[in-house]
């Protein structure tokens, strides 16, 4: 199983999966960080099985609400999952299938960003929503992400 975190440290509450991803690495928990552009979410998560992929979304839900995704391929449909990349998860997982390289199980989290400008720290529903999300992986990271 691959964790993965996508995320801009530089732009508010599109932090929220790096928050995360610190957390869990201070649980000892293994996460690759990456930007979340559809290139390297292929390259981080090819090969792996199952993925946990965490990212800062807009849907219009309360900032800090926690979305999950579940896809036990080919569940993700473009534009299902609000990012803030240009192609984002959606994207890269409908590329991976038509590869033929698509895990074969992907959980998305989502947290509600309040916003992203340039410069800002994250908001405080996102930074205790990102504390909340690290906890509830690290207690499923036995568990079957999509069950």
């Amino acid at each position: 199983m691959k964790i993965i975190a996508c995320g801009n440290p530089y732009r508010r509450d599109d932090a929220a999966a790096l928050l995360v991803a610190e957390r869990l690495q201070a649980f000892g928990i293994d996460v690759e960080v990456c930007s979340g552009e559809t290139s390297d979410l292929m390259a981080v998560w090819e090969d792996a099985d199952r993925v946990i992929l965490i990212d800062a979304v807009m849907t219009g839900a309360p900032p800090g609400t926690i979305h999950v995704w579940d896809s036990s391929v080919p569940g993700l449909v473009s534009g299902a999952l609000p990012s803030t990349h240009g192609l984002g998860v959606a994207e890269a997982f409908r590329l991976v299938q038509v590869l033929g390289r698509a895990p074969a199980c992907i959980r998305v989290y989502g947290i509600e960003a309040a916003g992203f400008e340039l410069g800002a720290s994250p908001s405080a529903p996102v930074t205790a929503a990102a504390e909340q999300l690290a906890a509830r992986i690290a207690g499923e990271i036995g568990a079957h992400p999509c069950a």
